[in-house]
């Protein structure tokens, strides 16, 4: 299985009020079915469903005794679980797969003409930053541009060259030097 399907598995699992209350239950001592139905309030073929369920996630084993089988915790798999959910490293990896430049796309397809022209600059921070996000991609990193030279670039998408300008060395995606005369992307 992989990382992405083990997590839903375990998520599956603990989704669900009667098995939290399982857990937390088994997390004090093992139990029965049977005693465990009495104390949750339900039928023992319930909790045996909540119990395989749990099972099959590895949070919980049997073991018989006399008549009964007796579950308990598998407190390691659940503290190796829970830190492997809550690594940083593990909650950025389920992204993967996702396109991090979907809104900045949409909102530049959703302000933009079908060759490439700003209808109007955004008045929403959010989205003014997701277009100047777009427009910076066309200035080379280490690349000194002359104010006619930006503005040069900023005409192919609006003609209010000065506040593409301004915002852009105003969001920290470029800088500028000597009153305005030299500008520079910032490298991101």
């Amino acid at each position: 299985m992989s990382d992405d399907t083990d997590l839903v598995a375990l998520f599956k699992a603990l989704a669900d009020t009667s098995r939290l209350k399982i857990v937390g239950l088994l997390a004090q001592q093992p139990y029965t079915v049977e005693q465990l139905a009495a104390m949750l309030e339900l039928k023992a073929s319930t909790i045996s469903h909540h119990l395989s369920r749990l099972a099959e996630a590895g949070l919980v084993s049997a073991r018989a005794e006399g008549y009964y089988s007796v579950y308990q915790l598998e407190k390691e798999a659940l503290n190796r679980n829970m830190q492997r959910i809550f690594s940083s490293e593990q909650i950025a990896a389920v992204t993967a797969d996702v396109n991090m430049d979907a809104f900045e796309h949409k909102v530049f397809k959703d302000y933009s003409t079908p060759d490439g022209r700003l209808k109007t600059i955004p008045a929403q921070r959010k989205k003014l930053e997701a277009v100047l996000r777009h427009i910076v991609r066309d200035f080379e990193p280490g690349t000194h541009y002359s104010e006619k030279q930006v503005n040069e670039l900023l005409s192919r998408f609006h003609q209010d060259t000065a506040t593409l300008r301004r915002e852009l060395v105003g969001s920290g995606l470029m800088q500028r030097a000597g009153g305005g005369g030299d500008y520079w992307r910032v490298k991101q």
